[in-house]
């Protein structure tokens, strides 16, 4: 069973009836400091205040701040987009004990971390569905140094994942089945690896993460790892720690990346906001090349937001209530 707490029910109980609506009042959203974070606090602020007259400020955050801040002060009252994993024990605690609630267990579809590959080459090859499957075909992700090993991309040093790559590199047997662990360097390193592949039309496999604007822009997919996860004592004991401290790695997944949104216990008293943020799921695609429309014109998470909601009816609609729905359409 999931460890993170389940806030299926805890949306369900929140959901209130559409009557409640003009009684939403004033709501405070964490603005938190990347990108897609700031692009969904931004569609709520706009949803919320045009669609159903609720007055909505936006509060600077981040992970661990924001969280703390809602945990000790009850303030701001919701978190978009909060990455779980760093916060997960307290988190836990506070749900259990009712200052903070679960109303949306994946607000982006495929939100997490993991080694992705071009969505052409799973395309082009369709027999090969795993991790597993490519490591037996080190022959398809040449290294351009030495192209008769394969090619797997790594993380800067610094990176916590660099660790986690290194060790899950050593648990699959990837040297002796003809791969090679490239050191992209640094961040920049990265991209350009990706980005230098995929213009190319070759095929590449590393380290990365969604949502992302390189990952909307290149169409980087994860690929499944075909295995189970090692569980807590491999992972947390061994994966993630230096080589010299981890001498015997197991083949595993990546571990779970739990992105929610919570909320502070005051939300159920502002008409119809837990139920909007109960539905308000954005899928992958449509985050990702919002993300590249953000790099592309260098525009803020309001500017995208107002361009999200008029170019993705589709997405959105089904979040509101007609009426709502009608409310942002004419603010548009």
């Amino acid at each position: 069973m999931n460890k993170y707490v389940k806030g299926v029910a805890v949306a369900g109980a929140f959901a209130l009836s559409q009557g409640a609506i003009a009684s939403c009042g004033e709501i405070t959203i964490a603005e938190m400091n990347w990108a897609s974070a700031e692009l969904m606090a931004n569609v709520d602020k706009i949803i919320l205040e045009e669609g159903y007259g609720c007055e909505v400020e936006l509060v600077p955050g981040a992970t661990m701040t924001t969280f703390a801040s809602m945990n000790e002060k009850g303030q701001p009252m919701v978190a978009p987009e909060l990455w779980a994993n760093a916060v997960a024990t307290p988190l836990n605690a506070a749900v259990a004990e009712g200052r903070l609630h679960v109303v949306n267990e994946g607000p982006i579809v495929g939100a997490g971390e993991g080694w992705f590959v071009p969505d052409y080459f799973i395309a082009n090859n369709p027999n090969i569905k795993t991790v597993m499957d490519i490591l037996e075909h080190p022959e398809l992700f040449p290294d351009a140094e030495d192209p008769s090993k394969g090619a797997l991309v790594g993380c800067p040093a610094g990176w916590g994942c660099q660790l986690a790559t290194a060790n899950l590199f050593r648990a699959f047997d990837m040297e002796a089945k003809g791969w090679k662990l490239v050191d992209p360097g640094s961040a920049a390193g990265l991209d350009g690896s990706v980005a230098k592949a995929v213009e190319r039309g070759d095929n590449w496999m590393g380290y990365y993460w969604s949502p992302t604007a390189l990952a909307g822009r290149y169409g980087l997919e994860a690929i499944d790892f075909g295995v189970e996860w090692g569980g807590a004592d491999n992972w947390d004991n061994c994966i993630v720690k230096p080589e010299q401290e981890c001498a015997d790695p197991q083949p595993s997944s990546w571990t779970e990346s739990v992105v929610n949104t919570v909320v502070t216990d005051e939300i159920k008293s502002h008409g119809g906001a837990a139920d909007y943020f109960s539905k308000r799921t954005f899928p992958g695609a449509a985050m990702n090349g919002m993300l590249v429309y953000m790099d592309d014109n260098q525009a803020t998470g309001e500017d995208a937001a107002f361009a999200f909601l008029e170019q993705h009816e589709d997405v959105w609609g089904p979040w509101v209530s007609a009426d709502a729905a009608a409310k942002i359409k004419a603010a548009l």
